[in-house]
Order: C-alpha cells, then structure tokens, then sequence
C-alpha cells in the first residue's frame, strides 16, 4: 500500500493548488477550448493539460507547469508573507514529523523462509 506524502505546511486535498492557477491562467489567456494550442506553445501534451483539469493528475511536475505557464508569458514569484521564528518553526516541524512518523502502518519484518 503506498502512503501519501502530507506536508506540515502545505497541503491540498484532491489536486495540487497550483492546478488551480494554471487552470485559471489558461483560462484567462481565453485558451481553455483550446487546449492543443496552449500544449503545444508550452511543448507538452495536450492529454498533459487535461489531465490537470479534467483527469486523475494530483501532481504535476514543476517543470511542466512551468512551461505552461512561462509560454503564456507569466513568471514565478515567491513572497515573504510573514517573519518567522526559525527555532520555533524547527521546534514544531520536529513534532509533528514525529507524529507523522507514529501514525505509519507499521511494516511487517521480512522473513528469510525460515
């Protein structure tokens, strides 16, 4: 059985959020009709695109979404929305980390077939 992987500070239910952002740049750059034309100035799939939108795709790669993005003319940037008390922060990523850690299914030990 595969277990998701959550982040202490970032998590999302069904889809990665920045789904929601590409969608919302396609869409205003009147492209979502036409989703073969937003593919190909990114140099992706258009089965990429829909599985985003449309499909079973929860992650996607960095590097695709950032085609998509960049070949509409947009660009990446990262704020800094709040001062941050670093040894508090490290004090609680410890902890839950540690929780995470405890509330793992425990896997069997392997046996030699003896």
């Amino acid at each position: 059985m595969a277990i998701a992987r959550t982040y202490r500070t970032y998590r999302f239910i069904d889809k990665d959020p920045v789904i929601d952002e590409v969608r919302t740049i396609v869409q205003d750059e009147g492209l979502m009709k036409r989703l073969a034309m937003a593919a190909n100035l990114a140099g992706l799939s258009k089965v990429t695109l829909d599985n985003w939108f449309n499909g079973h795709t929860r992650r996607p790669q960095n590097a695709s979404i950032m085609a998509v993005v960049t070949s509409l003319g947009y660009e990446r940037k990262f704020t800094k929305t709040q001062k941050l008390d670093l040894e508090d922060e490290l004090k609680k990523a410890i902890i839950w980390k540690k929780k995470q850690m405890e509330s793992r299914p425990k896997k069997k030990k392997k046996t030699n077939g003896r």
